[in-house]
């Protein structure tokens, strides 16, 4: 079974640590953790792990957030996979921060990289994990927000989920995405003790 994971992202130094990117930090910290290495190919950087006779190819778009579905659809039509077998890893401006939300379908929610992948798809049926990044910006200024670094508090909050999302990843190919989600969606007890 091969899965193709996409972490959406902007290219370029400039955006390396931003809130935006928090699809290809996930990615990264994946690749790093299984001694993998990406490689440029087209349409994005491209690296490939293996687990329980699972195949994940790791995707980061090369196209800029907007038009991550040409990313996506070129490597969805390439690995000749159905929709069921793309998961998508992004931000997300409506949850709290380091807060994470898996989906198997839905709206874009007002995110450009997910609005163009559905476009592009012709479907909001695939997997969809949303990684909270807060909306502590003043009116008007969401964008210098979404393109804006973390803080190094922000970084210390946010980090420790990447490894739950790859979990919850695993999951979906492993386990299903009803308990993927079933595991996933609830709060780590450290949150839930200081709620």
């Amino acid at each position: 079974m091969n899965y193709l994971v996409a972490g959406l992202g902007n290219i370029g130094a400039e955006y390396a640590s931003t809130r935006h990117n928090v699809g290809f930090m996930v990615l990264d910290a994946w690749a790093q953790a299984s001694n993998a290495s990406f490689s440029t190919q087209r349409y994005g950087d491209i690296a490939e792990i293996s687990f329980k006779g699972r195949k994940f190819t790791l995707l980061k778009p090369s196209t800029y957030m907007n038009l991550s579905g040409d990313a996506v659809r070129y490597w969805m039509n390439k690995l000749h996979l159905p929709v069921e077998n793309l998961i998508v890893v992004c931000d997300d401006l409506n949850l709290p921060l380091g807060t994470v939300r898996l989906r198997g379908r839905g709206s874009d929610g007002g995110h450009n990289g997910l609005k163009d992948i559905i476009a592009l798809l012709e479907t909001d049926q695939f997997a969809r994990i949303r990684i909270g990044i807060g909306n502590d910006f003043a009116r008007g200024g969401q964008v210098d927000y979404v393109i804006g670094p973390f803080s190094q508090a922000e970084k210390e909050a946010v980090t420790p989920v990447f490894d739950r999302v790859i979990s919850g990843i695993k999951d979906i190919a492993t386990i299903g995405l009803q308990r993927a989600m079933n595991n996933l969606n609830v709060k780590p007890k450290a949150a839930q003790e200081e709620a």
